[in-house]
């Protein structure tokens, strides 16, 4: 069976809304999708790291559209592994946990990994929204479209904008 390496935050939960819905609450500012593209999430939100510090942030997310139906028929084609570079922001680490459990209760915990630099991480197939993670990954890779890549070429890796198309590609 085939490990596959799903990352969290920008794939399976949709951090953009919270930027976006944090902002609006903190400064008043309604921006829109296209304002984003080709920014890193430090360039789009000014106060992106106290954001992602605020306690609920991670709890709160909304999941992506159609990754809960996806996901289940994966877990049972593959062995998933779900990775978030948690130890970035310590505090995120029971709300991601607590996350996964609420929208994903199909997958065990020994299925999450919350650590630090995603480079340790080895398996057959890597999702994620970061070049920096799936740069140096030795399987295949797939580039979850966010805002912050959509404007650059995706290179070796299979762009993917929706879990309709990663369920294209993987099921």
């Amino acid at each position: 069976m085939e490990r596959l390496i799903i990352d969290m935050d920008g794939v399976l939960a949709d951090v953009y809304s919270q930027f976006r819905k944090y902002e609006k609450a903190d400064l008043g500012i309604v921006q829109e999708a296209a304002a984003v593209v080709g920014k890193t999430e430090r360039e789009a939100f000014r106060n992106v790291r106290t954001y992602v510090n605020t306690p609920g942030f991670f709890l709160e997310a909304p999941v992506m559209p159609g990754s809960v139906e996806v996901m289940a028929h994966l877990n049972r084609q593959y062995e998933v592994y779900i990775v978030s570079s948690a130890m970035e922001f310590p505090l995120s680490l029971y709300e991601k946990y607590r996350w996964l459990q609420q929208h994903f209760p199909f997958l065990s915990w020994e299925q999450l990994v919350l650590c630090g630099s995603k480079k340790v991480v080895h398996g057959d197939i890597m999702l994620d929204d970061h070049f920096k993670n799936l740069d140096h990954f030795g399987g295949r890779t797939l580039l979850y479209s966010q805002p912050h890549n959509q404007m650059k070429d995706p290179g070796k890796h299979v762009r993917v904008a929706s879990w309709q198309e990663v369920a294209g590609v993987l099921l």
